[in-house]
Protein backbone atom coordinates (compact mmCIF):
# COMPACT_ATOMS: atom_id res chain seq x y z
CA UNK A 1 0.00 0.00 0.00
CA UNK A 2 1.68 3.33 -0.97
CA UNK A 3 2.48 5.57 1.74
CA UNK A 4 0.13 9.09 1.64
CA UNK A 5 1.51 11.92 3.23
CA UNK A 6 1.45 15.36 2.33
CA UNK A 7 4.78 17.21 1.26
CA UNK A 8 4.20 19.98 3.27
CA UNK A 9 2.37 20.70 6.53
CA UNK A 10 1.04 23.70 7.11
CA UNK A 11 1.99 26.24 10.23
CA UNK A 12 -1.82 24.69 11.40
CA UNK A 13 -1.24 21.25 11.64
CA UNK A 14 -0.93 20.22 15.40
CA UNK A 15 3.12 18.52 16.63
CA UNK A 16 1.44 15.31 17.12
CA UNK A 17 0.19 15.45 13.41
CA UNK A 18 4.01 16.54 12.57
CA UNK A 19 5.23 14.01 14.45
CA UNK A 20 2.92 10.86 13.54
CA UNK A 21 3.52 11.98 9.30
CA UNK A 22 7.66 12.03 10.19
CA UNK A 23 7.60 8.87 11.84
CA UNK A 24 5.30 7.53 9.10
CA UNK A 25 8.22 8.90 6.33
CA UNK A 26 11.05 7.26 8.93
CA UNK A 27 9.44 3.49 8.84
CA UNK A 28 8.93 4.29 4.88
CA UNK A 29 12.56 4.84 4.97
CA UNK A 30 13.69 2.21 7.18
CA UNK A 31 11.62 -0.31 5.44
CA UNK A 32 13.41 0.87 2.08
CA UNK A 33 16.86 0.44 3.41
CA UNK A 34 16.12 -2.81 4.77
CA UNK A 35 14.64 -4.21 1.53
CA UNK A 36 17.38 -6.84 0.79
CA UNK A 37 16.67 -9.96 2.82
CA UNK A 38 19.76 -12.02 4.05
CA UNK A 39 18.78 -14.63 1.77
CA UNK A 40 19.37 -12.19 -1.16
CA UNK A 41 22.68 -10.66 0.22
CA UNK A 42 24.61 -13.73 0.50
CA UNK A 43 23.21 -15.07 -2.19
CA UNK A 44 24.33 -12.42 -4.13
CA UNK A 45 27.78 -12.36 -2.48
CA UNK A 46 28.34 -16.20 -3.54
CA UNK A 47 27.21 -15.36 -7.01
CA UNK A 48 29.77 -12.66 -7.15
CA UNK A 49 32.72 -14.27 -5.32
CA UNK A 50 32.42 -17.83 -6.30
CA UNK A 51 35.30 -19.55 -5.87
CA UNK A 52 37.15 -16.86 -5.11
CA UNK A 53 36.69 -17.05 -0.98
CA UNK A 54 33.92 -18.27 1.47
CA UNK A 55 31.99 -16.46 3.83
CA UNK A 56 33.90 -18.11 6.48
CA UNK A 57 37.15 -17.20 5.14
CA UNK A 58 35.72 -13.84 5.27
CA UNK A 59 34.32 -13.62 8.40
CA UNK A 60 37.94 -14.49 9.94
CA UNK A 61 39.08 -11.79 7.68
CA UNK A 62 36.64 -8.66 8.89
CA UNK A 63 37.46 -9.55 12.40
CA UNK A 64 40.96 -9.91 12.07
CA UNK A 65 40.71 -6.64 10.31
CA UNK A 66 38.72 -5.12 13.03
CA UNK A 67 40.39 -6.29 15.88
CA UNK A 68 44.10 -6.74 14.79
CA UNK A 69 46.17 -10.23 15.36
CA UNK A 70 44.08 -12.61 17.14
CA UNK A 71 45.13 -15.74 19.63
CA UNK A 72 43.56 -18.89 17.94
CA UNK A 73 40.95 -19.20 20.85
CA UNK A 74 39.72 -15.56 20.73
CA UNK A 75 39.14 -15.91 17.03
CA UNK A 76 36.83 -19.39 17.64
CA UNK A 77 34.98 -17.58 19.98
CA UNK A 78 34.64 -14.39 17.72
CA UNK A 79 33.60 -16.18 14.51
CA UNK A 80 31.24 -18.89 16.90
CA UNK A 81 33.04 -22.51 16.01
CA UNK A 82 35.42 -24.52 17.90
CA UNK A 83 39.27 -23.78 18.16
CA UNK A 84 39.84 -27.08 16.38
CA UNK A 85 37.31 -25.85 13.38
CA UNK A 86 39.22 -22.88 13.06
CA UNK A 87 42.31 -24.22 13.03
CA UNK A 88 41.48 -26.15 9.95
CA UNK A 89 39.70 -23.08 8.85
CA UNK A 90 43.29 -21.21 9.72
CA UNK A 91 45.08 -24.13 7.48
CA UNK A 92 42.90 -23.45 4.65
CA UNK A 93 43.63 -19.66 5.05
CA UNK A 94 47.17 -19.53 5.37
CA UNK A 95 47.65 -21.94 2.21
CA UNK A 96 45.99 -19.73 0.46
CA UNK A 97 47.89 -16.26 1.32
CA UNK A 98 45.13 -14.71 3.56
CA UNK A 99 46.75 -15.36 6.97
CA UNK A 100 49.63 -16.22 8.77
CA UNK A 101 50.21 -17.16 12.24
CA UNK A 102 53.42 -15.60 14.62
CA UNK A 103 54.47 -15.98 18.11
CA UNK A 104 53.38 -13.15 20.19
CA UNK A 105 56.11 -10.59 20.51
CA UNK A 106 55.37 -10.37 24.79
CA UNK A 107 54.56 -13.60 25.40
CA UNK A 108 56.22 -16.58 22.79
CA UNK A 109 53.72 -19.10 23.65
CA UNK A 110 50.90 -17.84 22.50
CA UNK A 111 50.52 -18.07 18.45
CA UNK A 112 48.43 -15.15 16.81
CA UNK A 113 46.75 -14.84 13.67
CA UNK A 114 46.74 -12.46 11.87
CA UNK A 115 45.47 -10.86 8.08
CA UNK A 116 48.22 -11.59 5.61
CA UNK A 117 48.89 -8.29 2.79
CA UNK A 118 46.91 -10.59 0.17
CA UNK A 119 43.77 -10.48 2.08
CA UNK A 120 43.45 -6.52 1.13
CA UNK A 121 43.18 -7.86 -2.33
CA UNK A 122 39.84 -9.49 -1.12
CA UNK A 123 38.51 -6.52 0.27
CA UNK A 124 39.51 -4.43 -3.04
CA UNK A 125 37.49 -6.93 -4.87
CA UNK A 126 34.38 -6.60 -2.56
CA UNK A 127 34.52 -2.88 -2.98
CA UNK A 128 35.21 -3.00 -7.03
CA UNK A 129 31.70 -5.05 -7.03
CA UNK A 130 30.19 -3.33 -4.73
CA UNK A 131 30.73 0.13 -6.77
CA UNK A 132 30.35 -1.80 -10.46
CA UNK A 133 26.99 -3.27 -9.09
CA UNK A 134 25.75 0.16 -7.72
CA UNK A 135 26.84 1.51 -10.76
CA UNK A 136 24.71 -1.23 -12.90
CA UNK A 137 21.41 -0.04 -11.01
CA UNK A 138 21.81 3.56 -10.52
CA UNK A 139 21.96 3.70 -14.11
CA UNK A 140 18.22 3.38 -14.40
CA UNK A 141 17.35 6.47 -12.58
CA UNK A 142 17.14 10.22 -13.66
CA UNK A 143 19.35 12.98 -12.62
CA UNK A 144 16.22 14.30 -10.25
CA UNK A 145 16.30 11.09 -9.00
CA UNK A 146 19.73 10.56 -8.40
CA UNK A 147 20.40 14.30 -6.59
CA UNK A 148 17.81 13.60 -4.24
CA UNK A 149 19.12 9.94 -3.82
CA UNK A 150 23.02 11.68 -3.35
CA UNK A 151 21.53 13.97 -0.74
CA UNK A 152 19.52 11.61 1.12
CA UNK A 153 22.91 9.28 1.83
CA UNK A 154 24.95 12.50 2.41
CA UNK A 155 22.20 13.18 5.02
CA UNK A 156 22.34 9.37 6.65
CA UNK A 157 26.05 9.78 6.70
CA UNK A 158 26.37 12.61 8.20
CA UNK A 159 23.66 11.05 10.95
CA UNK A 160 25.69 8.20 11.50
CA UNK A 161 28.93 9.71 11.85
CA UNK A 162 27.57 12.23 14.35
CA UNK A 163 25.70 8.87 16.09
CA UNK A 164 29.09 7.02 16.07
CA UNK A 165 31.05 9.63 17.39
CA UNK A 166 28.50 9.48 20.69
CA UNK A 167 30.21 5.90 21.30
CA UNK A 168 34.09 7.00 21.19
CA UNK A 169 35.77 7.54 24.35
CA UNK A 170 37.56 10.94 24.14
CA UNK A 171 41.55 10.93 24.10
CA UNK A 172 41.34 7.36 22.86
CA UNK A 173 40.00 6.58 20.08
CA UNK A 174 37.85 3.62 21.18
CA UNK A 175 34.53 2.55 21.53
CA UNK A 176 32.85 2.53 24.55
CA UNK A 177 31.36 -0.65 26.21
CA UNK A 178 28.34 0.18 25.58
CA UNK A 179 28.41 0.78 21.73
CA UNK A 180 25.00 -0.82 20.34
CA UNK A 181 24.96 -3.32 16.84
CA UNK A 182 24.30 -0.46 14.69
CA UNK A 183 27.64 1.21 15.39
CA UNK A 184 29.22 -1.17 13.16
CA UNK A 185 27.40 -0.24 10.24
CA UNK A 186 30.55 0.46 8.91
CA UNK A 187 31.90 -2.64 8.85
CA UNK A 188 33.64 -3.54 5.18
CA UNK A 189 31.00 -5.90 3.92
CA UNK A 190 28.50 -4.36 2.20
CA UNK A 191 26.40 -6.26 -1.08
CA UNK A 192 25.45 -4.00 -4.23
CA UNK A 193 22.18 -2.40 -3.58
CA UNK A 194 20.61 0.58 -4.41
CA UNK A 195 20.63 1.60 -0.53
CA UNK A 196 24.14 2.70 -1.13
CA UNK A 197 26.55 5.11 -2.62
CA UNK A 198 29.88 6.30 -2.92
Amino acid sequence: MPLNISDTLTESSTPHRRSAAREALARAVVDELTSWNPVQFFGLFKHMHKDAISLVHLNVLVELRTNGPMPMGKLAEAIGVSVASTTGIVDRMEKRGFVVRRHDDTDRRIVLVEAAPASNDVFEAIDFHRREGLRTLLGGLSQEQLRGLLEGHRALRAARAAFGAKYIIPGTGSKAPSTPPIARLDAPLDAPTDRDIS
